[in-house]
């Protein structure tokens, strides 16, 4: 799993090398944290449907790093006949899997607290026996999710949040921005809890379907993202707020060759590489191979994102290339 240099048919400059290698470790740590959390918490559960929401979200935040781990293992694969792009788009189907995965869940928790809700049950919140004191369950709750927020909000989810525009990884950015988010999961639980506690069930039901309509949002916003990048959607930031810039950089180099009129790229995302389509129109009528094949290297060599070019001279630009305008 460390040895991550070869990245498809290119090796990755330092940068990114380090990188990756930071956000696998990571990634393990996390699973580790969560995985601890998880056991932790279902000490404490009780019959609070808050904080049984809240279990379930740890569970589910543990899908998005085996999902990165796993399509890394297919990722650093070279080309071959039977895949010629290579198996770069096992990341954007892992960032698929991990946003259906929250969907389905989240949608099932949200219908099970309005269930709860309308139905009137009132959770109760019993005592334990604690080195010979009786307390009440309530406050190992509270305190366990206050603790549990530490790693998430503070360590994991910051450091990933950086780790991922430099690898231009949109399933790492959305684990760091779920992770981030993991504040309000604590909240909402923690109001559920003494919401019981001082005799407003409702406050319970509430907390768990705020909870379940997060994980609904993080699953549709996955989902969605990822499936317009296996639609080949024109290729975007890290974060999926803006066209990448580096279209514009490659339609720029290219203008730049005194031998090319006009030229245009269609920008293909496969997750967290590109394959270029670089349409040219020449100045003249006879171009020789070699100067193509000099300027796919040359396109190639501007990022590493770029895993392949393709030079296609015509008499005119498509319209649905980018002109880097």
């Amino acid at each position: 799993m460390t040895e991550t240099k070869q990245y498809g048919r290119r090796a990755l400059p330092s940068e990114q090398e380090r990188a990756i290698k930071k956000a696998v470790r990571w990634e393990v740590f996390t699973i580790v944290y969560t995985s601890t959390t998880i056991a932790v918490i279902a000490l404490v559960v009780g019959e609070s449907q808050a904080m049984r929401t809240a279990w379930i979200e740890d569970m589910l935040s543990l899908i998005p790093q085996f999902a990165f781990l796993t399509a890394l293992l297919f990722v650093r694969r070279g080309p071959t006949r039977k895949h010629p792009y290579g198996l770069h788009r096992a990341m954007g189907v892992g960032h698929l899997v991990a946003g259906v995965a929250l969907l389905a869940v989240g949608l099932n928790l949200a219908i099970e607290a309005v269930t709860g809700l309308i139905s009137g049950e009132h959770p109760t919140i019993g005592t334990v026996q604690l080195f010979g004191q009786t307390i009440w369950l309530g406050w190992l709750m509270v305190g366990v999710m206050v603790v549990v927020i530490i790693g998430p909000v503070f360590f994991y989810g910051p450091a990933k949040s950086k780790l991922a525009p430099v690898l231009h990884n949109k399933l790492l950015y959305a684990d760091a921005d779920m992770a981030k988010a993991d504040w309000q999961t604590t909240v909402a639980s923690i109001v559920g809890v003494l919401g019981v506690g001082v005799g407003v069930w409702w406050l319970d039901g509430a907390a768990a379907l705020f909870i379940s309509l997060g994980i609904i949002w993080d699953g549709f916003r996955n989902t969605k993202t990822a499936i317009v990048d296996l639609m080949d959607q024109r290729a975007r930031t890290y974060d999926s707020k803006h066209p990448h810039p580096l279209a514009a950089d490659i339609v720029s180099f290219l203008r730049s060759r005194l031998w090319i009129a006009e030229a245009a790229v269609r920008v293909r995302d496969q997750g967290q590489v590109f394959h270029v389509e670089a349409f040219i129109v020449p100045r003249r009528h006879k171009v020789p191979v070699h100067d193509l094949t000099a300027l796919q290297k040359q396109v190639t060599d501007l990022d590493w994102k770029i895993q392949d070019a393709v030079i296609v001279p015509v008499e005119q630009l498509p319209d649905e290339a980018d002109p880097g305008r």
